[in-house]
């Protein structure tokens, strides 16, 4: 038999319990730090014949990795330097996005031919389609969402509403939730988040260093480039490679 005592000592454990059990879940952040792993097959991204001497099936999977750091108002998305890819280096984009959602604007540092451009515009209006595909990405639930960018190219997104601020790998944002893993439709770039730290950001971190360069926006930076490069064969693939997640 179970005295008052004893029943109300019994409530407590059990409650204690319970509140363990579920003061884990449905836990919602606005700050971070996520490391991102790329994964790019360059036999999909250079199929040009004189590549081959370079690629085969045994190199043809290209690691790099990025980190997405963030607050409630402020991200940035940068590549974490890896000097040991040597002479494979400039085959894949390593670029740096940062995010300010308050101002709905954001600043792009471009790399190419191994100068900096630099964009300042707003942030960029995508419509997605959210569907009903899930899957667990470093311990948090995630959902699946399509963007299709034009007629032959769509874009996957797999988010997460526990960390909230709309935002993810590439400049990719305007979820309801962070993107923890982004690819390309055919699997030739596919990223996916390899560790999430809560950790607060330092300011310096999400304020870029400009200096006196000269600031484009994405019309006049593309206006430009067909300009110079638009007629050589190579240039579209270029355009093609600078704009591929814009």
């Amino acid at each position: 038999m179970i005295t008052n005592i004893g029943a109300k000592s019994l409530l407590c454990i059990v409650g204690f319990s319970i509140t363990i059990c579920f003061s884990g879940i449905g836990q919602y952040h606005d700050y971070g730090k996520i490391t991102f792993e790329r994964k790019t097959n360059l036999l999909k991204r250079f199929q040009d014949s004189r590549m081959s001497k370079m690629i085969n099936e045994d190199n043809k999977i290209k690691i790099d990795k990025f980190e997405l750091l963030f607050n409630d108002t402020s991200s940035v998305f940068r590549p974490i330097q890896d000097i040991s890819e040597g002479r494979m280096g400039w085959m894949t984009t390593k670029n740096h996005y940062y995010q300010y959602l308050g101002e709905e604007s954001q600043f792009i540092i471009l790399g190419l031919f191994g100068q900096n451009i630099y964009i300042k515009d707003s942030l960029p209006q995508r419509q997605w389609k959210i569907t009903e595909s899930k899957r667990n990405i470093s311990g948090y639930d995630c959902r699946k969402a399509i963007y299709e960018k034009n007629d032959s190219t769509r874009i996957y997104a797999w988010y997460t509403p526990e960390l909230t601020p709309p935002i993810g790998p590439e400049g990719y944002c305007g979820l309801p939730g962070t993107i923890l893993g982004l690819a390309t439709e055919d699997g030739g770039i596919v990223y996916f988040a390899k560790s999430i730290q809560l950790v607060a950001p330092k300011n310096e971190d999400l304020t870029p260093d400009k200096g006196k360069n000269k600031v484009f926006t994405l019309v006049e930076l593309k206006a430009k480039i067909e300009k110079d490069y638009g007629n050589t064969p190579w240039g579209k693939r270029m355009f093609d490679d600078l704009f591929r997640w814009l």
